[in-house]
């Protein structure tokens, strides 16, 4: 898993975080806040949270274990979360400056990524 974040993560969240600056860059006020955090949780949805767990099935050598039910799991575990996960978003983008969302985002993940590995036990 530290080689998918040092690698991929590290690669496509950042962009992904400059494309909501430029997607958002014209818009003030309430708009642009709820817009920033809207799109922050667009990305980090159940499909992310399956290939989060689809990784940790994959490096944990449980190969038998991928399957549909990883994407059950996600829904329910990012339905579960979706508060902590707005106000973590909210945060994220709209009170730190862009260059620090990465590393605040990265915490906050890792976070979740205990959080994500017990979503099977809880939502299975």
């Amino acid at each position: 898993m530290l080689l998918i974040g040092a690698t991929f993560y590290a690669f496509e969240i950042p962009n992904y975080f400059d494309w909501i600056v430029k997607k958002t860059h014209h818009l003030k006020g309430i708009k642009a806040t709820l817009t920033k955090t809207g799109l922050a949780i667009l990305y980090f949805n159940p499909l992310w949270i399956a290939r989060h767990l689809l990784f940790i099935k994959l490096f944990s050598g449980q190969f038998e274990a991928i399957g549909w039910p990883l994407l059950e799991i996600a829904f329910w575990s990012f339905a579960a979360n979706i508060l902590i996960s707005f106000v973590a978003n909210y945060l994220i983008q709209n009170r730190f400056k862009l260059k620090w969302r990465f590393l605040a985002s990265a915490l906050f993940s890792a976070l979740m990524a205990i959080y994500y590995a017990l979503s099977e036990t809880l939502f299975s």
